[in-house]
């Protein structure tokens, strides 16, 4: 469970930065493209199974999903890539290569004032 791994990994810097502004984190955003997805109800839970009892217990977490891109070989349109219409969304070209994939980041981490 892949989900498992990144939740410990978040949870690590979470807690390292809590220690060093000495206050207790309430929320924080992670964001992930599509061939790093992370299933939000999974996440959810191995979050707050790995932050029970720690600083973190009871901080929420938000997960946003960076759409995949695409740019047409044809008329060079760069487009959000639809696995249920796998063409060039101005010319209809099946003929694309992805733009990099966004990667796996700890956007932010909101702290109590």
């Amino acid at each position: 469970m892949h989900e498992t791994a990144v939740a410990e990994s978040i949870l690590r810097t979470i807690i390292e930065q809590a220690k060093q502004v000495k206050a207790k984190p309430t929320s924080a955003v992670i964001s992930c493209g599509q061939f790093n997805a992370l299933n939000d109800e999974v996440m959810g839970f191995a979050f707050e199974t790995a932050a029970a009892g720690t600083v973190c217990e009871g901080m929420t977490l938000e997960i946003k999903h960076i759409p995949l891109r695409a740019t047409c070989k044809k008329c060079h349109t760069t487009f959000e890539f639809d696995v249920y219409k796998p063409a060039c969304s101005q010319c209809d070209s099946e003929a694309f290569d992805f733009e990099p994939d966004a990667p796996l980041l700890l956007e932010t981490i909101e702290f109590e004032d």
